[in-house]
């Protein structure tokens, strides 16, 4: 019985030899296997913008663009005029209720948050606390309206959709 199991691992691992030996140099379709690239591919990034200085296995790459296009999700697209005048329109109606919540101390979240919808926005998003809260708010016909509400600072700006969609600026990075 230990003669047969002997045996048996023996012929399992010649069937396993013969296939493996089977694929080597095997490709897809049975065609022939390609011959080998005579040129060297670069195989790694160098953070080099000439690139007559680049040793021959290096692609070049300028390190402050890539990370200037790695915060471009941050920035606002465009809007169209008749959007921005229309959202700046119902700033001058928001302004004078913010002033206010400011004037009576009264910065929490909650409170921004109705004198943003009493003034006809939707799409409200915010974060902070009785501190003071950053919101935005979808402008009446596109666009964004958005801002910070705090005892010191009242910012309300008017712009486009962020790259990443929507009009709160995101938090944190990709």
């Amino acid at each position: 019985m230990a003669a047969t199991r002997g045996m048996t691992g023996l012929l399992l691992a010649s069937a396993v030899a013969l296939l493996l030996a089977g694929c080597v140099g095997a490709t897809p379709g049975g065609a022939a296997p390609a011959t080998p690239n005579a040129s060297p591919t670069p195989t790694r990034a160098c953070p080099q913008i000439d690139a007559a200085d680049l040793p021959p296995d290096c692609v070049p790459y300028d390190p402050d663009d890539a990370m200037a296009q790695n915060e471009r999700y941050r920035d606002r697209m465009e809007m169209p005029a008749s959007s921005r005048a229309a959202a700046e329109e119902a700033v001058d109606a928001l302004r004078p209720a913010l002033e206010q919540l400011r004037a009576n101390g009264e910065v929490s979240p909650d409170s921004v948050q109705v004198a943003l919808q009493d003034a006809g926005l939707d799409g409200i998003q915010m974060i902070g606390d009785e501190r003071g809260t950053e919101f935005s708010a979808n402008g009446p016909e596109g666009g964004c309206i958005f801002g910070v509400v705090s005892d010191d600072p009242l910012t309300v700006e008017v712009g486009g959709y962020v790259m990443d969609g929507g009009c709160f600026t995101p938090r944190g990075g990709h």
